[in-house]
C-alpha cells in the first residue's frame, strides 16, 4: 500500500523521539531526534526554508518514515546515536573516529575500585553508568564523587603496592583516604564506593541538598566565587542524574516485548537490543483477541514469532508472566543452541524499557484506530450518505459503466465494482463490442449492460442447479445501485435493459457540469444536488474516475495491438507467428523498417524471399 504522507503526518505525536526516513528500497536515508516529533518531521515537508541542497535532495527520495517515541530528549539523543552507528545512513553526518557518548566506569573488579571516565563499555567486571550527553558534566561529577567520598584516583596496583611509596597530595588536602598506605581497610573503602554507587543509581537527593545548602551559605557569606562553584556542580549533577533507558550496561542481546489491547485488537511492540544498544523496533498485529487475556496473547505471539525468526537473543524481557515459561525457554534454548531466558522485570531500568515498548504499542494501535475510523468515513460512511440522498435502505455494492472509442473505432466498455466503498478489482470486467459499429455510445451501453446481466442470470441458474450457496463469479452477484457515467440518456438505457430482463435495481446517473465535473445525481427523473465537500460526493467522483480510467486503458491496449497488426499483417507472407518473431527480434516497428533484408532473414522463422518482401514493403512506402 502506498505510504499516505498526509495521513501519517497527522498521526505524529507531540512527544520526544527518533524519526527514520526511508527510500523506495526501504533503505534508511536519515535518522534524527526531536523534542517534538509532530513539529520536527512535518518541517521536512514544508516549502524550502533554507535546509541546504543535501537535505533538499534527501527529501525528494523519502518514500516513507517511521518513528520511535521515547520518554525524554536524552533518550532520543542516545537512541539516535545507536541507530546512526548501526546503519550509517547516507544523509547523516558520520564521525570517522566513531566517537561515542561518555560513561562513568566504576572498576568493581579491583579490590580498591576507582571511578573513571570512559568512552566505551567493555564486558568486564566494572559497572558502567550512562551514556551521558555532556562530557564536562561527567568529568565534574566524577571529580565531585571523588572529593565527597575521598576515593583514590591513582593507577597504583592495590593491595600489591600498599606502603611502597608515600601518599600523594590528595591525601594531604583531605581528598583521598590513602588506601595506598593502608590507612583505610578494604571493607571501609568499599562502603565509600557503595555511597558513590547509590548516587549513580539515582539516590542523589542528599547530595543535591548538601550542595544547595553550601551554595546558599557561601552566597550569604558573600563568597560568590565559592557559591558559583557549588552552583555549577549542582547543574552538572542534575544533568548527569537524568536517567535514560536506551543503552544497557550488560552488553547482551535481548528483545523487549510488550503489548497494548483494546476491546477487539492488540498490537505487540518488540524492541531489539543488540550489544546492549536499542537499534530498532517492529510492531505486529494480533487478530482474534477479543476474548483473550493479555498474558495469553503475549505467549501466543512468542510461540509464533520465534518459531520463524532466524536470530534468537539470550533474553526476552516480557511485560507479563506467561503460563508455559519453562517449556518455552527449553524450546528456544534448543533452537538457539544456548540458554534463553524469559524474564519479567519489576523495577529499574529494564522495567522502564518494557513500559516504553507498551507506550509505543498503545500509540500505534490508537493511531491506526483513528486511521480506520477516517477510512470508514470515506467508504462505508460515504455509501450510507449516498443511500440517504437516494432514499434507499442501504448500499453495499455499486457498479459503474463507461464506454470508450475513437470515432467508433474499437468500441469498448468497462465495468467497475465498489463494495463497502472500496474498489473490488477482482470483479472488474472489460467488454469489446460485438454488435455495435461506429460511434454510438447508447447502443454500446445497451450491449454492455445486456451482456453483463444475462451472464449474471446464467451464473445464478447454474448455482441453483448445483445447489451452491456462494457466487463463483463476479456476474452472479447483482449490485444494490447502478451508476451511469451520464445523465438522463444513459439512465434510461439502463432502466430499459433491466425492465426487459425483469430485474429491479436502482439506477443513478452522474450529471456533469460544463467543465465535465460531477455536479449532482440524476435519479427517478430528478436531478439531486449534492454537497461537493461530502464524503459521498468524493466516493462518487472516485467511482466515475475509475470507470473512465479502466475503459480508456482497455481501449488504448486494443488500439496499440491494432496498430501493430495493421502494419505487419498487411505484408504478404507475414502471419501471426512471423509477426511475433519480428517483434521479438527487433523490439519495435522502427527497427524493422531500418533493417536490411539480410538482417531480417537472420530470424529463423523468416526465409530470405519473405525478408526481401518485408524490406520492399517498407521501402516501397517511402519511395
Amino acid at each position: 500500500m502506498k505510504f499516505d504522507f498526509e495521513e501519517e503526518l497527522k498521526k505524529l505525536p507531540g512527544s520526544p523521539g527518533v524519526y527514520i526516513m526511508r527510500d523506495e528500497a526501504d533503505s534508511i536515508l536519515y535518522v534524527g531526534k526531536a523534542i517534538n516529533l509532530h513539529n520536527r518531521v512535518r518541517s521536512y515537508f514544508r516549502e524550502n526554508i533554507g535546509r541546504g541542497p543535501m537535505i533538499d535532495k534527501m527529501v525528494t527520495l523519502i518514500a516513507r518514515f517511521e518513528y520511535i517515541v521515547t520518554d525524554s530528549e536524552l533518550e532520543a539523543l542516545v537512541l539516535e546515536n545507536n541507530l546512526i552507528k548501526e546503519y550509517s545512513p547516507k544523509y547523516n553526518t558520520l564521525l570517522k573516529d566513531d566517537k561515542t557518548y561518555p560513561y562513568i566506569k566504576v572498576t568493581l573488579g579491583e579490590e580498591y575500585p576507582r571511578i573513571l571516565f570512559s568512552r566505551e563499555m567493555k564486558k568486564d567486571k566494572s559497572k558502567y553508568f550512562g551514556p551521558y550527553t555532556s562530557a564536562t558534566a561527567v568529568k565534574d561529577t566524577i571529580d565531585l564523587l571523588n572529593k565527597l567520598y575521598q576515593l583514590r584516583t591513582c593507577n597504583r596496583n592495590l593491595p600489591r603496592d600498599i606502603g611502597n611509596d608515600r601518599p600523594c597530595l590528595n591525601y594531604h588536602i583531605k581528598q583521598c583516604l590513602a588506601p595506598c598506605q593502608g590507612y583505610i581497610s578494604k571493607e571501609q573503602y568499599r562502603q565509600q564506593i557503595a555511597g558513590a554507587l547509590e548516587f549513580l543509581n539515582g539516590n542523589y537527593n542528599m547530595i543535591l541538598k548538601d550542595l544547595e545548602s553550601k551554595m546558599l551559605e557561601a552566597s550569604e557569606n558573600l563568597e560568590f566565587e565559592e557559591a558559583a562553584k557549588y552552583r555549577d556542580l549542582l547543574t552538572n549533577v542534575r544533568s548527569v542524574s537524568q536517567k535514560q533507558k536506551i543503552t544497557d550496561s550488560d552488553l547482551e542481546d535481548k528483545d523487549i516485548i510488550a503489548l497494548y489491547k483494546d476491546e477487539n485488537d492488540a498490537v505487540v511492540q518488540v524492541f531489539f537490543v543488540r550489544g546492549g544498544k536499542l537499534i530498532g523496533r517492529e510492531h505486529y498485529y494480533m487478530m482474534h483477541v477479543a476474548d483473550q487475556e493479555k498474558p495469553q496473547i503475549l505467549e501466543d505471539f512468542i510461540k509464533q514469532f520465534y518459531a520463524g525468526t532466524p536470530f534468537l537473543p539470550k533474553e526476552l524481557m516480557l511485560q507479563y508472566e506467561v503460563a508455559d515459561r519453562e517449556l518455552i525457554e527449553k524450546w528456544l534454548t534448543e533452537r538457539r543452541g544456548a540458554r534463553v531466558y524469559l524474564r519479567v522485570p519489576k523495577i529499574g531500568q529494564k522495567e522502564k524499557l518494557v513500559e516504553l515498548a507498551a507506550q509505543n504499542a498503545k500509540l500505534i494501535l490508537s493511531q491506526d484506530k483513528e486511521r480506520l475510523k477516517r477510512e470508514e468515513g470515506r467508504t462505508i460512511g460515504a455509501m450510507k450518505e449516498i443511500a440517504g440522498w437516494l432514499d434507499l435502505p442501504g448500499i453495499e455494492r455499486m457498479e459503474a459503466f463507461d464506454i470508450s472509442n475513437t470515432s467508433g473505432f474499437e468500441n469498448v466498455g468497462s465495468m467497475v465494482v465498489f463494495e463497502k466503498g472500496k474498489p473490488k478489482k477482482s470483479d472488474y470486467r472489460k467488454f469489446r463490442m460485438k454488435t455495435v459499429a461506429g460511434p454510438d455510445d447508447y447502443a454500446c451501453m445497451r450491449e454492455v449492460l445486456t451482456r453483463r446481466f444475462l451472464h449474471g442470470m446464467e451464473e445464478s441458474r447454474e448455482l441453483q442447479e448445483k445447489e451452491l450457496e456462494k457466487e463463483y463469479g463476479s456476474f452472479s452477484k447483482f449490485p444494490d445501485l447502478l451508476l451511469m457515467d451520464g445523465g438522463r440518456g444513459q439512465v434510461n438505457i439502463a432502466l430499459s435493459v433491466l425492465d426487459e430482463l425483469h430485474i429491479d435495481i436502482p439506477v443513478c446517473g452522474m450529471v456533469k457540469d460544463d467543465n465535465h465535473r460531477t455536479r449532482g445525481l440524476y435519479y427517478n427523473n430528478v436531478e439531486i444536488p449534492i454537497d461537493t465537500r461530502s464524503e459521498g460526493f468524493k466516493l462518487i467522483t472516485r467511482v466515475q474516475d475509475e470507470a473512465h480510467r479502466f475503459a480508456i486503458e482497455y481501449h488504448k491496449s486494443l488500439r496499440s495491438k491494432a496498430q501493430v497488426k495493421s502494419v505487419l499483417d498487411d505484408i504478404p507472407g507475414v502471419g501471426p507467428a512471423r509477426r511475433k518473431a519480428l517483434m521479438r527480434h527487433f523490439k519495435s516497428i522502427e527497427d524493422v523498417k531500418a533493417a536490411t533484408a539480410e538482417e531480417i532473414s537472420e530470424i529463423p522463422e523468416i526465409p530470405l524471399p519473405i525478408a526481401e518482401g518485408i524490406y520492399a514493403y517498407f521501402h516501397g512506402e517511402k519511395s
